[in-house]
């Protein structure tokens, strides 16, 4: 075998901030959204788990051609400044490649920045010119990808446990979902993966807003990904996920966004969507005793 060693440095300026930033890399309903480099490109994953020692697995489809498969280790996450992760790209049970990914993140405010370095070893044929090209994409996505996301964070003083049973229990959810003053009429519920919840929210001054949410992957005291689509069977509104993580007995919980637009993303942002979140999250910290 001959090898073939490259090492690659890809910078992009995004205008969000490093933490919208870093979830945007990392939470894996927002890499689905933009890991695929082209549109005639679909990725389909099969595993994804994003912690020191959690593996990636997805497939890449184009019509005509066979499934290349990639296999992703991380292997350093320090959240908002780096991650290091392995990555080995197969074909029809073939390695073809082998690669060391650094990414460095920096702070500039409202804006931010993020540097990747891949060492690479192409073990099939040469894959410079596919891995700059497909990381290139793939960074240009990431970008549009953070500046169209909203993460809303909350530590709440309650186990985990008592917070994920908040959330998946399909008689207390509907009870604190929603910003101060709202409440939710329920016309289906069924939160499993697969699943969905059909409901409006209604406000204090009784107006009507339908919404519907179409579960994806539910994985138990660690995250829920749902689609949000403007009302039953409506358009997508976003690709959401909630995470919630154990710090020392108390629940670190993180809502994030990915609007299908800009311009919803800004429409959101003008009418309070960031206050309005952090009220739900204060109602979920109220419901588990914790407000």
């Amino acid at each position: 075998m001959s090898g073939r060693f490259a090492t690659l440095t890809l910078e992009r300026q995004v205008a969000a901030p490093v933490e919208t930033l870093w979830q945007a890399w990392t939470a894996p309903a927002a890499r689905a959204v933009w890991a695929a480099p082209a549109p005639s490109v679909t990725v389909e994953f099969l595993e994804a788990n994003t912690w020191v020692g959690g593996r990636e697995v997805s497939l890449c489809k184009v019509e005509g051609q066979p499934d290349t498969r990639c296999e992703s280790g991380w292997l350093e996450l320090q959240p908002t400044r780096c991650s290091v992760n392995y990555e080995v790209i197969s074909s029809e049970g073939v390695k073809q490649s082998a690669a060391l990914v650094t990414a460095d993140f920096s702070d500039a405010g409202e804006s931010s920045r993020v540097v990747v370095t891949v060492q690479l070893s192409s073990l099939a044929e040469d894959m410079e010119a596919g891995y700059r090209q497909g990381f290139g994409a793939g960074l240009d996505n990431l970008a549009g990808v953070a500046e169209r996301s909203m993460v809303l964070q909350r530590v709440i003083k309650a186990p985990r446990a008592a917070v994920w049973g908040a959330w998946t229990n399909p008689e207390t959810l509907p009870q604190w979902w929603g910003p101060d003053g709202f409440s939710c009429v329920t016309k289906r519920i069924d939160l499993q993966a697969g699943g969905e919840w059909v409901f409006d929210m209604v406000g204090p001054d009784g107006k009507v807003f339908p919404n519907h949410h179409r579960f994806g992957e539910i994985k138990a005291e660690d995250r829920i990904c749902y689609e949000l689509l403007w009302g039953e069977n409506g358009p997508k509104h976003a690709d959401v996920w909630a995470t919630f993580e154990d710090e020392d007995g108390t629940t670190k919980v993180t809502l994030g966004m990915v609007f299908s637009t800009a311009a919803e993303f800004q429409e959101a942002k003008g009418f309070g969507a960031v206050e309005l979140g952090l009220q739900t999250l204060g109602k979920l910290a109220r419901s588990v005793g914790a407000g």
